[in-house]
């Protein structure tokens, strides 16, 4: 499929204003120096497959309406017996977004989805590994606009994790806000 002319309004916003931010703070000469966002991986892992494979499937469709692509599933590497858990039974699934895909996901996430979270009072600002990646967990896969909440039979959490080209944690922190990632202070 051919990349349109279209550019998602986050990957403006970081091009003309994020850009010449982080240069100002952090001083880069070359401009492939300065961090951005390069992968955001969304992985969803359903507990309940273990009685129900219908579950798999439904989760997988949520996810596949919330990422705009179609989930990769994830599945069990070994057997446990006492979760009942069979060799390479369906247990979750995941996507990885990139490019225009990945900052209209951004988009969506900050400005409309953590808005819409019970009781939220900003990301932590130390879930970041070390190397400039920023991972967050979500309880409810509801608080997507893409998930009609009326048809939903269960409720299922998800990771969301933001690999930046960073190579530290300040770096990346000071990407994501200005990317307006509502951190706690």
């Amino acid at each position: 499929m051919p990349e349109s002319h279209y550019q998602p309004r986050l990957k403006t916003h970081y091009e003309e204003k994020v850009r010449p931010k982080l240069i100002e703070q952090f001083g880069y000469t070359n401009p492939y120096e300065v961090p951005r966002v390069e992968k955001i991986v969304l992985n969803m892992g359903i507990g309940e497959a273990v009685s129900d494979s219908k579950k798999v499937q439904s989760a997988l469709a949520d996810l596949a309406l919330i990422a705009g692509q179609k989930p990769a599933t994830t599945r069990a590497r070994k057997s446990i017996a006492t979760f009942k858990l069979r060799d390479g039974m369906a247990i979750g699934g995941k996507v990885t977004l990139r490019k225009n895909r990945m900052y209209e996901f951004l988009d969506r996430l900050v400005t409309v989805a953590l808005p819409r979270v019970r009781d939220f009072r900003g990301l932590n600002p130390n879930s970041f590994d070390g190397r400039g990646n920023f991972a967050m967990g979500i309880k409810e896969h509801i608080i997507f606009p893409e998930i009609n909440y009326d048809q939903v039979t269960d409720i299922w959490g998800m990771d969301v994790i933001v690999c930046t080209t960073a190579r530290t944690d300040e770096e990346a922190r000071a990407l994501l806000r200005e990317l307006n990632f509502p951190f706690r202070q």
